[in-house]
């Protein structure tokens, strides 16, 4: 009688990767995917037409919110600052104060944060839900470069329209501004602009410039990673929609922080 024993095999246990292994991972996936995004969009063919229509549609979505918190902005911002210079005596500074703080980091700040609320959710939620429809399988399987196609115009249309929709701000705001002034000093619209702009250097509007630059192609490519890499349904999508927003902001402020102190090292 044989009495050898079966050896007892332990059962496997599916380990997950620890938090800083997922981070890792996630990095070079985006890593990944940002390289990708610059091999698709400057190499030919070029989807030209896609590419104007997510600037329109980009821009469209974002003008009228836009339009109203940068008007706001600027009437709130006036009104608050007039009492702190009217004790120094200093409010013929007004306007310049308002111009400097509209275009070196309210306008830029502002328009980053709108985009990413309404155009990162809406990245975010439309590539998740072609994700799941399986729409962008077909679209491969139809020898179509659905990369190409939806991620790489709406990256390039974010990276464009953002820093114009900043400017859009800034002169928004200004008008929100002289109403505030007119209303309070009577001063004219040609006199307010030119004491406005009058302190304005180049360097402001480069740093202005490059951080929309910046906040456009984050808020780009946030959006479109969540959306192509969501999963698990209609719950995927809600949360690829929800992560593009809070990633973009997160970034947004990080790469404000650091903006400032950069550009700030040229004007010491």
């Amino acid at each position: 009688m044989d009495n050898t024993e079966t050896p007892v095999v332990p059962e496997q246990v599916d380990k997950k990767p620890g938090i800083f292994s997922r981070m890792f991972i996630t990095l070079a996936e985006v890593y990944s995917f940002i390289a990708r995004f610059f091999k698709e969009a400057f190499l030919p063919p070029f989807e030209g037409k896609e590419l104007l229509r997510q600037c329109f549609e980009i821009g469209y979505r974002s003008a009228l919110l836009i339009s109203t918190t940068g008007f706001i902005t600027g009437v709130v911002f006036t009104k608050q600052s007039r009492p702190s210079l009217a004790e120094f005596g200093a409010t013929s500074w007004l306007p310049s104060l308002v111009g400097i703080a509209l275009l070196r980091t309210l306008a830029p700040l502002l328009t980053g944060l709108i985009a990413a609320g309404k155009v990162g959710s809406s990245i975010g939620a439309e590539l998740g839900s072609m994700r799941v429809t399986e729409q962008i399988d077909a679209m491969e399987v139809s020898a179509t470069n659905p990369f190409k196609f939806l991620v790489a115009t709406r990256v390039l249309a974010a990276t464009i329209t953002v820093p114009i929709l900043t400017f859009y701000t800034g002169l928004i705001g200004m008008l929100g501004a002289l109403l505030n002034v007119a209303m309070f000093e009577e001063t004219s619209a040609k006199l307010f602009f030119q004491s406005s702009l009058e302190q304005i250097t180049f360097l402001d509007i480069t740093a202005s410039t490059v951080k929309a630059i910046l906040f456009g192609f984050t808020i780009g490519v946030v959006g479109c990673y969540q959306g192509y890499n969501s999963s698990k349904g209609t719950e995927g999508v809600g949360k690829a929609a929800n992560s593009a927003v809070v990633i973009s902001m997160f970034l947004i402020f990080i790469e404000e922080v650091i903006s400032v102190q950069f550009f700030g090292l040229f004007r010491s």
